[in-house]
């Protein structure tokens, strides 16, 4: 298998790491996992009904990630009084934490917290 254009995707990204920590961007999108459409509002990266994300950033807001895999919930955690939830990419396996969103499907959120997903 060779995984040289995965290690040079890595490599830029790193590099892109280095760089800017946070980007807002409004963008609407429809969510590839439930087709529910989302309005943006500059710090929203789920699917509020679904919760279910995609692979796009490198750092927040940036769109450098070549990746472009659906990242999956698979928890719930709770810290310093705010619940976030954790995706994992399906293709590539890159953990991140998002901000639970008012507007989340709190049936949803709570169903994660009960039955989280293998890590």
């Amino acid at each position: 298998m060779n995984n040289e254009p995965l290690l040079r995707q890595l490599k830029m990204e790193t590099r892109i790491m280095e760089t800017k920590k946070f980007q807002r961007n409004k963008e609407d999108f429809i969510c590839e996992k439930c087709g529910l459409e989302v309005e943006g509002n500059g710090y929203t990266n789920h699917c509020p009904r679904c919760l279910w994300s995609k692979h796009v950033d490198v750092n927040p807001g940036d769109r450098q990630s070549f990746c472009q895999g659906m990242m999956k919930p698979i928890s719930v955690e709770l810290k310093r009084r705010e619940y976030f939830i954790l995706h994992r990419c399906v293709k590539c396996g890159y953990k991140r934490k998002n901000k639970m969103s008012e507007e989340d499907n709190f049936d949803a959120v709570i169903q994660l917290s009960i039955h989280p997903v293998n890590r």
